[in-house]
């Protein structure tokens, strides 16, 4: 998350402190911090002034209160440890600096405290670590070094502009690339990313940490045919080597290869000291091929390799069919308490709780860690939900029947896709699954392709600028249009088997209506649509595992639904006959009624397949997967009304003419 810059003032009290001169440095910081109470940089040096003036007392309760404050900064547990250490507590020095660097590994002087106060009886592997890291660190350029630190700070602006200065002289240093291109994915420039790593990978192909590196940024990039092949190489040049065992056969899960990977999975975890991560990724691959009880096992094994492993015993909330033992609830709630956790831990662990104390029917207990859990991830979260509204007016005001009837007939002419598209939580997996049971359909997954269409099209800007999407779309040429329509086809060829027609279920393609339109004419939209309350709080109590910034607030996913809404009236009204809207509670009250429909609308016959979708067998990659494997259930419907109490900011920003026009369905 970027930051804002630290003030003068506070820049000023650094340079008082480098000359010992700690009074003024403490007065100038407190003078600051009554402008800018907020600033963590300011309270940061106010701590560290403590701890000079010798008092170290106060100055460890003044650390710790800046810990609680702001949990997630590397330096506050550097300056604990400094505490710690000069109140001879030695134990809780290391663990405080072994925090630090798991925060921000550039930290040397916590690294050089590790190697100080570690002995070899007690943490060897520690030892060899701090040694492995400082050497690392101390053979850097001191710039890039600076880059490594500010970016595990989250100042990416300040990293990204020194990086560059960095690398005009030095061109072909490929740490330099590889912090850059970290820094572009970052900031979800992902093509910059790619570019700088293939290049990186060119100049040292021995550079295991840049092929690494250049693996994640193709699998991001959707480019999964090519990163499985540098994955085969790169285990092909060590096959015994664990990482590059792990790194293969997490791509071996993203082109569909699940028993290999699992194999390779099993194997890796006999041969390294923290198997938690890879008991957790087995437990993936097994649960999207349907092996629920071998998943069940494998996210057990990972929270007993590792207590306190959130995110397995979300994982396991996750499966919605699950349900906690005593023992795990007991595993959960000390977990919670453990102030040492980190912040993704705690996420994780509160939204497994709230699932638990909802299916035990103690709802207030339930939305209180739901409302923990949203609140910690919105922490470290950036999301302008006022901006995002901007956005979507551009598609009203540029996407209008002007355009789309002067453009009639651009665009590739294949009909393969079926967007399924709305709201996270409204249904549309289960439409996936009805429609992936046709022999004619195949089911793939969240594809980010229009996404990246659209992020492409609006240019090289920042933040502030004008967009230059969706505008753009008026100016582009048949042949532009007609190439992204192809384009499309060929990037998503490898979710694909052989049947004619495809489904792409990203939710968030509702944004791009108008450019799936026009480079693609001929593909079918399905909207799916759930009651808003139910939706959005159902959105609001799934933690997902990428994206969906909106709904970790009730106001924001409100405010998203009446956005979503109002934009899909625009399509309707300028691209009549174009979108099917399917709701949810029509499904579940008249299934054969709607499939018939479905089908209809993308010229598809009728098949039984598809009133018993949930015997159909295929790998399922959303949270609902272990709901659509079952036949339909209404239980879900109204679930929203046993928190209704908790939900008056997410009624006022729906809106209760929203709500009072949603279709009543028996």
């Amino acid at each position: 998350m970027a930051l804002e810059p630290i003030p003068e003032a506070t820049q000023l009290a650094k340079k008082m402190l480098a000359s010992g001169d700690i009074k003024s440095a403490a007065a100038k910081l407190s003078e600051q911090l009554a402008i800018t109470p907020d600033d963590r940089e300011t309270h940061y040096y106010l701590c560290v002034c403590s701890r000079y003036q010798g008092d170290f007392e106060p100055a460890l309760t003044e650390v710790q209160q800046f810990i609680e404050r702001f949990p997630r900064f590397a330096r506050g547990y550097q300056e604990l440890g400094y505490t710690q250490k000069a109140l001879a507590n030695p134990a809780a020095a290391i663990k405080a600096f072994r925090t630090a660097v798991t925060l921000n590994d550039a930290l040397v002087a916590s690294w050089r405290s590790l190697l100080e106060l570690a002995t070899p009886a007690d943490h060897p592997e520690l030892l060899e670590q701090a040694r492995t890291q400082l050497t690392n660190l101390e053979g850097l350029p001191k710039p890039l070094l600076q880059v490594r630190d500010w970016v595990n700070e989250g100042r990416l602006l300040p990293a990204e502009k020194l990086c560059r200065q960095f690398l005009k002289q030095y061109p072909k240093y490929v740490e330099g690339m590889r912090l850059l291109a970290y820094i572009g994915v970052q900031t979800e420039v992902l093509d910059d990313a790619e570019v700088l790593l293939r290049n990186a990978v060119e100049f040292e192909p021995n550079n295991l940490f840049a092929r690494f590196d250049f693996i994640s940024v193709l699998y991001k990039r959707q480019k999964f045919g090519e990163a499985f092949t540098q994955a085969e190489q790169l285990l092909a040049a060590d096959p015994s080597n664990v990482k590059h065992r792990t790194v293969y056969a997490n791509q071996c899960v993203a082109v569909g290869k699940f028993e290999e990977a699992i194999q390779l999975y099993d194997q890796v975890i006999t041969k390294i000291a923290d198997p938690a991560s890879v008991h957790l990724l087995k437990a993936h691959a097994l649960k999207t091929i349907d092996q629920t009880d071998q998943a069940i096992l494998s996210y057990r094994a990972a929270y007993q390799a590792k207590p306190g492993f959130g995110d397995a015993f979300w994982s396991l909330a996750n499966l919605k069919t699950y349900r906690f033992s005593d023992e795990e609830i007991e595993l959960m709630l000390t977990a919670v308490d453990d102030k040492s956790l980190s912040s993704v831990d705690l996420i994780h662990l509160n939204f497994a709780l709230g699932k638990h104390f909802e299916d035990q029917e103690i709802f207030a207990l339930a939305f209180q860690h739901y409302e923990t859990g949203n609140a910690l991830k919105q922490r470290d979260t950036v999301y302008d939900g006022l901006l995002l509204s901007d956005r979507l007016q551009l598609q009203h005001r540029y996407c209008d029947e002007a355009l789309f009837k002067r453009r009639a007939k651009t665009g590739h002419p294949a009909a393969d896709p079926i967007f399924i598209l709305g709201l996270p939580r409204s249904g549309s997996t289960l439409l996936e699954q009805i429609l992936a049971s046709h022999p004619l359909v195949e089911g793939t997954q969240e594809l980010p392709n229009i996404a990246a269409f659209a992020f492409d099209l609006d240019g090289r800007r920042r933040i502030q600028d004008t967009p230059q999407y969706p505008a753009c779309l008026a100016t582009l040429s048949d042949e532009a249009l007609t190439a992204l329509g192809k384009q499309y086809l060929e990037d998503t060829r490898i979710h694909r088997d052989s049947a004619p027609f495809f489904i792409d279920k990203m939710p968030n393609n509702f944004r791009h209506i108008g450019l799936i339109r026009l480079i693609l004419p001929n593909a079918k939209i399905i909207d799916a649509r759930r009651h808003p309350m139910a939706c959005c709080f159902s959105g609001f109590k799934q933690l997902f595992a990428s994206g969906q910034e909106f709904s970790y607030g009730l106001e924001d996913i409100g405010r998203y639904y009446r956005d979503y809404q109002q934009l899909m009236d625009h399509w309707h009204q300028t691209l009549p006959n174009h979108i099917l809207t399917v709701h949810h509670e029509a499904v579940v009250s008249d299934l054969e009624g709607q499939v018939r429909q479905i089908l209809d609308f993308c010229n598809l016959e009728f098949h039984e397949n598809c009133l018993n979708f949930h015997k159909t067998e295929r790998s399922v990659r959303t949270p609902s997967s272990e709901q659509v494997r079952q036949p339909i259930y209404r239980s879900g419907l109204d679930q929203w009304h046993n928190f209704a109490e908790h939900l008056a900011p997410l009624r006022a920003a729906i809106g209760e003419d929203l709500i009072a026009a949603y279709p009543k369905f028996d």
